[in-house]
């Protein structure tokens, strides 16, 4: 397995790069189906960069990092994300957003993805302050014309790591699919999980 290590608030930001490459590369197989820009990918991992409490898990082959994992406090997502927290009723103080996790194809099945989740949930733990975690992914209909044939949805991986399909919590992002001209509205499901102990 890779070497795995964790860079917290500042000492991020000389992993920029590397997670945008990964989120570009590996974010435009299905489901996502992204077609990324340099703008974009700059203005979202700033966030990141600028928060103490942020945490990037990384995978590496080498010198090359292979894989990234992110986490920060809910708080500082953007308001498309918090929004749906508030509105059922969920203080976002006390969650911690599991951003995503991209690996590439050659590295998976070796137990790094749940090495992923157990560093982050251990970052977030170490706080004190956040209850849950959660996490969202995106929705895309079975009949999808760039759905491959052997698709194989990632929900079992992630009740196996604990974290339950939260119904009616979505919110909406946007980004411009493969062969698109133009941004479109994504439908994102979360998946949410009790740090104290049990799913949520």
């Amino acid at each position: 397995m890779p070497e795995i290590t964790t860079a917290i608030g500042d000492a991020i930001l000389p992993h920029v790069p590397a997670l945008a490459r990964l989120r570009r590369i590996v974010f435009r197989d299905w489901p996502y189906l992204y077609d990324g820009s340099d703008a974009y990918e700059a203005e979202y991992i700033a966030t990141y960069a600028r928060c103490p409490q942020a945490a990037l898990v990384i995978a590496w082959d080498g010198g090359e990092a292979v894989g990234v994992s992110s986490c920060l406090p809910l708080l500082e997502e953007t308001a498309n994300v918090t929004a749906p927290f508030r509105a059922a009723g969920l203080d976002p103080a006390r969650w911690c957003y599991f951003g995503e996790s991209v690996l590439l194809p050659a590295y998976r099945g070796q137990g790094i993805g749940v090495v992923f989740f157990e560093r982050r949930e251990a970052h977030a733990r170490s706080f004190g302050a956040y209850d849950h975690a959660a996490f969202c992914a995106v929705q895309r209909p079975d009949d999808h014309p760039m759905r491959p044939p052997d698709a194989v949805p990632l929900d079992g991986f992630w009740r196996r790591r604990g974290f339950a399909r939260r119904a009616g919590l979505t919110c909406t992002m946007h980004w411009r699919d493969l062969g698109h001209t133009n941004e479109t509205d994504h439908l994102m499901q979360f998946w949410t999980k009790d740090l104290t102990g049990d799913a949520a």
